[in-house]
């Protein structure tokens, strides 16, 4: 064994009152009281005492137990030097009570004193005071080497037990405190994860309904200044108003997604498909997908439809959905802006700048975090937007 097991103490966990249950600690006090009134009737039975002789005596005793009640206080709180300090007292003690002829007081200090050390302090202490102690109740006992040698063994045993038990309730304490450590972080991981995804919910449905609504404003404002015929302004406005209605109509999806209720995939990208005049290409077997690889599907799909709206006005846009064996793919193209488009028309390097934001980092971390890839760049003058997660 290295050389500072011989040294170190036991584990406060192990001796702290928490560390004990409720009928183990109903147990210790009986016990302690039923070894004081032992301990009471055999000091004072047979008239030993009388007169000043009797005041000692109780004296004694008085002082013993306080003695004792110091060294178990000590002990726990693992304070060296005034624990060896009353250990050579409770030694001597031992000694001055079988003088007086407290016999059982002697035995009790002497055999609790070996006991209590192998429970409580480092091994090193631990046996140098037992064997001070049992070899002091070994000289002064009466009883037969039978008896002593059977007295030195069960003290010496039940010591070794009780310091492994000790060991152990303080192993099963830090593991419990480890444990609690454990769940609180995972609880906290957890808490930042639904973070983040209500974060993904709120920014795609408003960046769609938004983005899709200043685009239209954006518009009537530069035919305004234009002096363009109301007819068309109004045009622009109404599509407005219909796209904040929408964004309504998501928000509410948005939350019954939260809730894990929402429309199956396939309908989600006919309706999104019609709204946005896209062509719509479904291959592979359709089947119902869980929750969160549904829910990435259609927040790409909604964001890449976005940006051909916001980046690319009037540039054809096509979406295909893909069933595999153990994945779904999503691809959203779009093709090069005819010129001479309105304000907001990006060419492809500025539209690569543009797929830097919070949008496309969204849908790539809720990629990753399923187990999928994102993959968005241009692509012969257009855009193309690719999603595959496991599924």
């Amino acid at each position: 064994m290295p050389g500072w097991y011989w040294t170190r103490w036991q584990s406060r966990e192990g001796l702290e009152r928490e560390a004990e249950s409720g009928p183990r600690r109903v147990l210790a006090v009986f016990g302690r009281a039923v070894l004081l009134a032992v301990i009471g009737w055999g000091t004072f039975s047979g008239g030993k005492y009388a007169g000043w002789g009797l005041v000692a005596a109780v004296a004694g005793l008085v002082t013993a137990i306080a003695l004792c009640a110091l060294y178990l206080r000590v002990t726990r709180e693992q304070r060296p030097v005034a624990s060896y300090l009353l250990v050579a007292v409770l030694v001597g003690g031992g000694w001055l009570a079988n003088q007086g002829q407290a016999y059982t007081l002697a035995d009790f200090l002497w055999i609790g004193l070996a006991v209590t050390a192998l429970i409580r302090l480092p091994p090193a202490p631990a046996l140098l005071t037992a064997a001070a102690a049992l070899g002091s109740y070994t000289a002064a006992s009466p009883a037969s080497w039978l008896s002593v040698a059977g007295t030195i063994g069960g003290s010496l045993l039940v010591g070794f037990l009780l310091r492994l038990d000790i060991e152990a309730r303080g192993t099963a304490r830090r593991l419990l405190v480890q444990e609690r450590a454990v769940r609180a972080a995972e609880a906290e991981s957890a808490a930042l994860a639904e973070r983040a995804r209500i974060a993904r919910e709120i920014h795609d449905v408003l960046a769609h309904s938004l983005s899709a609504q200043l685009v239209h404003l954006e518009a009537a404002r530069l035919m305004l200044d234009a002096g363009t015929d109301r007819a068309q302004i109004r045009e622009r406005v109404v599509a407005a108003r219909r796209m904040a209605q929408d964004g309504l109509v998501e928000t509410r999806q948005a939350l019954s997604a939260l809730r894990g209720e929402f429309t199956p995939v396939g309908e989600f990208l006919v309706e999104l498909a019609e709204r946005e005049r896209a062509p719509l290409t479904v291959t592979g077997t359709p089947r119902p997908l869980a929750a969160e690889a549904g829910l990435a599907v259609r927040r790409t799909a909604q964001e890449a439809v976005t940006n051909v709206r916001k980046h690319a006005p009037g540039a054809r846009c096509s979406v295909e959905l893909r069933y595999l064996d153990d994945a779904v793919e999503l691809e959203v193209r779009n093709t090069r802006a005819p010129r001479g488009q309105s304000a907001g028309e990006l060419s492809a390097g500025e539209l690569a700048d543009s797929g830097s934001g919070y949008g496309l980092l969204g849908m790539r971390e809720r990629a990753e975090l399923l187990g999928g890839a994102l993959l968005a760049g241009p692509e012969d003058g257009g855009w193309r937007v690719l999603l595959r997660v496991p599924a």
